[in-house]
């Protein structure tokens, strides 16, 4: 069981750069049972959604606001992400969605520049005091289309938001190049199991998948209780988050596994 504690020097890089990586969030048991599960889950194949990058790719995800007894919603409940939420967010914090992102070999579609916040304005939430935890479920490398991030982005508030292909990219390009000459731009190298948080305005992409590896990444979202949005989405409204000890994930996923028939260590 991984036995993740935040430190004073990774919420003050969180408040400086917007962002901040921690190595294996997952243990070796967990990340085996995460890529087996969702490897073997049907369901996300077939609800996966494809979107187009403007670049001539797609990437494929499934987006998920519902949380089960499945390892799914134990890693989403657990407090090594909550507590750690509730601490850079300043507040109780709720979940706002999960998702699975399916970035395969050779054909895995690029994220345009975007800031979450830049989406999750219209859904009625007030402030940015949201914030993500992306997991690494495969190595994530340059060559694979890992996550960038531009450091301290999160403090130039938000920007307007324009479509490119299926998605909702920078719809001002004269500001973000402006942006990117001014900020520095740092690839979020991740081995399986590690994580990187990140505050909802930082400003990051993704590039194809043009290597043989595939590059599959679950994020969890959460929002700030006082955060509340005025008014419904896609997206829930504030409901209590129950936390569960982080052993629970292990106990879930080898549950899940056996059920699903999967010969798991």
């Amino acid at each position: 069981m991984s036995t993740f504690t935040l430190s004073a020097a990774q919420v003050a890089q969180y408040q400086t750069d917007g962002f901040f990586i921690v190595e294996g969030l997952l243990d070796a048991v967990e990340l085996t049972l995460l890529k087996s599960i969702a490897r073997a889950d049907r369901s996300l194949q077939e609800e996966a959604a494809s979107r187009g990058d403007g670049e001539g790719g797609a990437i494929r995800l499934v987006v998920d606001n519902e949380l089960r007894d499945d390892i799914y919603g134990a890693i989403v409940r657990s407090r090594r992400i909550v507590d750690t939420m509730e601490v850079l967010l300043e507040d109780e914090v709720y979940h706002y969605h999960h998702k699975m992102i399916l970035k395969e070999p050779y054909v895995g579609g690029a994220w345009a520049w975007h800031q979450d916040y830049g989406y999750w304005y219209h859904n009625g939430c007030l402030a940015p005091q949201m914030a993500s935890c992306m997991i690494a479920v495969d190595r994530a490398t340059q060559a694979n289309g890992c996550l960038q991030v531009v450091r301290g982005s999160h403090r130039l508030g938000r920007i307007e938001h324009g479509k490119v292909g299926d998605q909702t990219g920078i719809a001002d390009p004269e500001r973000l190049e402006a942006i990117l000459n001014r900020f520095e731009l740092v690839p979020c190298e991740l081995s399986p199991g590690s994580a990187v948080f990140f505050h909802s305005n930082l400003l990051h992409r993704s590039d194809q998948n043009k290597s043989p590896d595939p590059r599959w990444a679950f994020i969890c979202c959460y929002n700030a209780r006082s955060n509340d949005p005025y008014k419904e989405s896609r997206h829930p409204r504030y409901t209590p988050l129950e936390k569960c000890d982080d052993e629970h994930v292990q106990a879930v996923g080898r549950r899940q596994a056996q059920a699903m028939s999967l010969v798991v260590c």
